[in-house]
């Protein structure tokens, strides 16, 4: 039972580490991407019609492609550690919140109970960063302590 446990385990991780890697490869493909689509969108500024309107393109581009960085970080440390770290994640989040927040101000479609929720949602994705980051070095400080 053991024996095959430990094969049914092997699978898993190697399905999963397949899984993760063209995740990965799709994100690393969409940066690229993003990235050359947001040099040829720059010289859409100098075009001088309306500059707010290219300018909210922009921020919104800018913001998707950090997103896309930190969901590419979580992925690379799971390769590292074999942990999914919450931190990077969190913070993917908490960039998208903000995206949306300036898209909408920018836009003029804002209503207060919205920026209330959203202002809410941003304190506890904080409160939650703030929390996976003291964890995550107190368990680095116990494995530090058990190898010493």
């Amino acid at each position: 039972m053991n024996a095959i446990s430990e094969r049914m385990r092997v699978i898993f991780n190697r399905v999963v580490d397949v899984v993760f890697s063209v995740i990965l490869l799709f994100l690393v493909v969409g940066l690229g991407v993003g990235a050359l689509q947001l040099f040829v969108n720059v010289w859409e500024l100098f075009a001088f019609q309306g500059i707010t309107g290219h300018y909210i393109g922009l921020i919104a581009d800018v913001l998707t492609l950090y997103v896309l960085i930190e969901l590419s970080r979580s992925l690379i440390e799971y390769f590292d550690t074999r942990k999914l770290r919450l931190t990077f994640i969190v913070d993917g989040a908490i960039v998208f919140i903000i995206r949306e927040i300036l898209i909408m101000l920018f836009k003029h479609e804002l209503k207060p109970e919205m920026l209330y929720a959203l202002s809410l949602l941003l304190l506890v994705l904080g409160a939650l960063r703030i929390s996976s980051t003291l964890v995550y070095q107190r368990e680095k400080a116990l494995l530090r302590d058990a190898v010493e």
